[in-house]
């Protein structure tokens, strides 16, 4: 296989708090009217209501499934399968199960089953009936999906937090060009628990509404839900992974590097891989959490790479911050906006409109703005803790 050989991102199955199914999201992601409501609760903070993005839609019951495969995470991964499941048989049937391998990227796994049984493991030193360990190991969304899927290649999941997803779709397309596999699903999912919104709000990173990216009042993020599965494939498709870059800063444990060095050479990575020009972007989907530093960071990145003319937009006030799972949830937001949209609307850039005036003057995406043409190059970004920075192009022929 060639190392150059064009990997597609063939079919997509979404949900987050913008809805459930390519449908729902793509309206919720594209109107312009309001933004998205994010949901109100002291659920996971009792007596501190939050935002966050919560998934609305029922989730499935996993009974038919081993009982280290069954949580709320391979729920939601099993609500953003069975969007693909048809065509993820036909792969398997084509190519034969050993050539459909599954990577995904994770931060959470099944953290939130164990938060729920460890209450009765302390009180009474015995574990509640339908919990197993195992649910919470970073391993098991890849080996849920392998079993939903009867998919019989490699499978594993990643774990370097913001970044996971993002990277997983880029491992898949090593894989593809390498002829290990011959098609692969990739993607990523994450679930709301108390050991990410806790954890963040120790880092006063939480913000108690609509986080506001970019703004000189921005003061934190929401934590976010989700799942998105892509059916990636060397076949033509509705849109190309045509560049990635990943960097390590390296900097600090929670903190980027503050010129953004790490990302701008992501960022040149994936430009360079894609064969394009920085002036060829039509669009950046940032990783904008409505942190002081990342934005401030991530702002100069871009001043530095794709300029101030680029249209640009975090969609995070829109879906929270679904952490593991940001890269592939924000991935399949630039599908639909490349390959589902027929007016050309570009995602807006929800905040209060008050620029920062320490940071590059970036052109944030106005509710309702259209593109003049379709677009053809997208940038998706993601900056992780420990300065894992994972940068996807995506590209559509057509």
């Amino acid at each position: 296989m060639s190392a150059s050989q064009p990997v597609f991102l063939s079919e997509l199955g979404v949900v987050c708090a913008l809805g459930n199914g390519r449908r729902q999201v793509a309206q919720a992601l594209l109107r312009s009217d309001a933004p998205a409501p994010l949901t109100l609760t002291d659920a996971w903070t009792p007596g501190r209501p939050l935002a966050l993005g919560e998934v609305a839609a029922p989730l499935p019951d996993l009974s038919d499934c081993p009982l280290p495969l069954r949580g709320r995470n391979n729920a939601l991964l099993r609500l953003a399968f069975e969007q693909i499941r048809v065509a993820a048989g036909a792969a398997v049937a084509r190519y034969g199960a050993h050539r459909v391998a599954v990577i995904l990227g994770t931060s959470t796994s099944g953290i939130g089953e164990s938060e729920r049984a460890l209450p009765l493991w302390r009180a009474s030193g015995r574990w509640p009936e339908g919990f197993h360990y195992g649910q919470q190991e970073i391993g098991a969304p890849s080996r849920f999906i392998a079993a939903e899927a009867g998919a019989g290649g490699p499978a594993w999941t990643l774990s370097t937090a913001c970044s996971s997803s993002a990277k997983a779709l880029a491992s898949a397309a090593r894989l593809l060009r390498a002829g290990i596999a011959d098609a692969v699903i990739a993607g990523g999912a994450d679930s709301l628990c108390r050991f990410t919104i806790n954890g963040f709000s120790a880092l006063e990173s939480v913000s108690a509404t609509r986080c506001n990216p970019f703004s000189r009042n921005r003061n934190g993020i929401n934590i976010g839900e989700g799942a998105a599965l892509f059916l990636m494939t060397r076949e033509p498709g509705p849109v190309r992974l045509a560049g990635w870059g990943e960097t390590s800063d390296a900097h600090h444990i929670s903190s980027p590097e503050p010129q953004g060095l790490g990302a701008i050479a992501a960022i040149g990575q994936a430009l360079a891989r894609a064969g394009i020009a920085a002036g060829d972007v039509d669009y950046v989907n940032l990783h904008g959490t409505a942190t002081p530093q990342n934005d401030a960071m991530e702002s100069r990145a871009v001043a530095a790479t794709v300029g101030l003319d680029t249209p640009v937009s975090s969609t995070k006030a829109l879906t929270g911050h679904t952490l593991g799972a940001a890269g592939a949830i924000e991935a399949a937001l630039c599908w639909l906006a490349m390959a589902d949209n027929p007016e050309h609307r570009l995602p807006p850039h929800w905040w209060d409109g008050q620029a920062d005036p320490g940071l590059p003057a970036l052109r944030f995406a106005a509710p309702g703005e259209r593109a003049a043409a379709p677009l053809r190059h997208v940038l998706s970004h993601s900056f992780a803790f420990g300065g894992s920075n994972a940068v996807l192009l995506f590209g559509a022929d057509g």
